[in-house]
């Protein structure tokens, strides 16, 4: 597929994907949600990516979420619009953020509506100073997509979750990561930088022990203690299996840096 409203580029073992509609502030419209998806799909079946970044073109936004413009233009035809773009963006959500390749969001300006989602469904998020969060869903009469109300709320929590969404209020770069919502919050000018240093310490990491940290996590608030262990249990006796962890055991012996390969 060719694309037009979405890049992807691939750099050193880091699938770089990109929201490229810099003047409509990286809405996504009916088009970049099925280019999104087949980026996506193509990311979870790529063994040579090791790391993914997420971030929007130009400096002003990140993903300022649905295409409102689009939606007023369908008139009648707008919910038939909206069943299909979800089915594709929540099947490619779902594959981002079960990609065994650790998922960074590198977030340089306004996160709105499914904008907030995909920061949010993302394994770590790197923030510019200058970016800013709201839902923004209630303010045009609908109701959450994209798995925030999955993601955020387990970031956040349900008062402050249903805070964002009843009231619509925005939070600076600094107060999402006083919530919990980003890891690290940047200089705008360094946000590239720091995110390519993470996304490239990560590319060269252990990925499928990765992998089983991320499917861990995933599963770990629907189960009680003792299935949450057996699940820790099979994990790690797997991963011993693995190249990486033989390598592993045998630079800690050695006294020396580990040389992963992500096998």
């Amino acid at each position: 597929m060719d694309y037009q409203f979405m890049k992807f580029e691939l750099r050193d073992h880091v699938a770089w994907i990109t929201f490229n509609r810099p003047a409509a502030f990286n809405a996504i419209n009916f088009q970049s949600t099925h280019e999104f998806y087949d980026i996506v799909n193509r990311c979870s079946v790529d063994r040579s990516i090791r790391a993914v970044v997420l971030t929007g073109a130009g400096d002003r936004a990140f993903c300022a979420g649905g295409d409102v413009a689009e939606f007023a233009q369908r008139g009648d035809a707008v919910e038939l619009m909206l069943r299909e773009m979800t089915t594709l963006l929540h099947t490619g959500v779902s594959r981002l953020a079960r990609l065994g390749a650790p998922v960074i969001a590198a977030v340089n300006g306004v996160a709105a509506g499914a904008g907030l989602s995909f920061a949010a469904c993302c394994d770590l998020a790197i923030a510019a100073d200058t970016a800013r969060f709201t839902s923004a869903y209630t303010q045009i009469g609908l109701t959450p997509d994209g798995s925030s109300t999955y993601f955020l709320t387990r970031l956040v929590g349900e008062r402050r979750v249903k805070e964002l969404y009843l009231t619509n209020r925005v939070l600076t770069a600094q107060e999402a990561l006083d919530w919990g919502l980003v890891n690290r919050v940047v200089p705008a000018a360094d946000l590239i930088a720091e995110v390519t240093k993470l996304a490239n310490q990560l590319a060269k990491g252990p990925t499928q022990a990765y992998d089983g940290v991320k499917k861990l996590v995933m599963m770990s608030g629907n189960d009680t203690l003792e299935s949450q262990m057996e699940r820790e249990t099979r994990s790690i006796a797997q991963m011993s299996r693995t190249r990486d962890a033989r390598e592993g055991f045998n630079a800690f012996v050695e006294k020396r840096k580990p040389n992963f390969e992500g096998e």
